[in-house]
């Protein structure tokens, strides 16, 4: 059965002044499954992934998000639609606490019975986030930090979650923990698309994956695939 696209992405190009960062990438995240960009520091990836949530505009192309087009539409907009961005560097905020940080994923949602069970749902997945809710965001380790940070945009319940970097500045045992549960959201058949540089991690867990060199798609393919082929064993998985 074919699955329909939640996300398509058509011919992007985005410049910072005069720069070009994307040129022509297209890509497509079927509904319920795992995607993933990989591709080195200053590939693209957190560009592509700003320019789908809207904090970044493109010059030409076009995003579609349930088969319509978003080129125009405000962030807020595409959060209301469903579109969730986890950024790299997390986007918390230092001063509020645990708590504060998780209510702000709830703040376009009006069903307070609703919010209380993502909540819990955020808890089982991170059981350490409950231990410290009156903790300001601030003194959590790095890994506590991106744990929040998921957490909060499980809460705004989100049709589309994406994540750039997660696993960065983590130690090996954290960058284990956060793709453990990226494998049960994946399971619960959440979608999910994923730009990353841990290679590795990342074929572990995503359906299927876009290779972004120099901000264009060098190619595509099932991660399977892209685990057997040479060029990715040589160029990101050190051979």
């Amino acid at each position: 059965m074919e699955l329909k696209n939640l996300l398509e992405v058509n011919d992007l190009q985005v410049f910072y002044g005069a720069i070009k960062a994307l040129e022509g990438v297209s890509l497509s995240v079927p509904e319920g499954r795992f995607v993933v960009v990989i591709g080195r520091n200053g590939a693209g990836k957190s560009t592509l992934l700003n320019t789908i949530a809207g904090v970044l505009i493109q010059r030409t192309g076009d995003i579609l998000f349930q088969r319509e087009k978003i080129n125009r539409w405000s962030t807020t907009k595409r959060v209301k639609a469903g579109i969730v961005l986890v950024p790299e560097g997390r986007g918390l905020f230092p001063e509020l606490t645990v708590k504060e940080n998780l209510m702000l994923g709830a703040y376009l949602k009006r069903d307070r019975n609703e919010v209380s069970k993502t909540i819990d749902e955020v808890f089982h997945l991170f059981p350490v986030l409950k231990e410290c809710l009156s903790y300001d965001s601030a003194s959590l380790s790095g890994g506590q930090q991106q744990m929040l940070a998921i957490g909060r945009a499980l809460i705004s319940q989100g049709r589309l979650l994406m994540l750039d970097e997660p696993s960065h500045g983590l130690s090996p045992l954290l960058v284990s923990e956060i793709f453990s549960v990226l494998w049960e959201l994946k399971r619960r058949g959440t979608t999910i698309l994923l730009a990353e540089q841990n290679v590795a991690a990342a074929l572990s867990v995503a359906d299927y994956g876009y290779v972004l060199e120099n901000g264009r798609i060098a190619y595509e393919e099932d991660v399977e695939k892209l685990r057997e082929s040479e060029e990715v064993r040589q160029a990101y998985l050190g051979g």
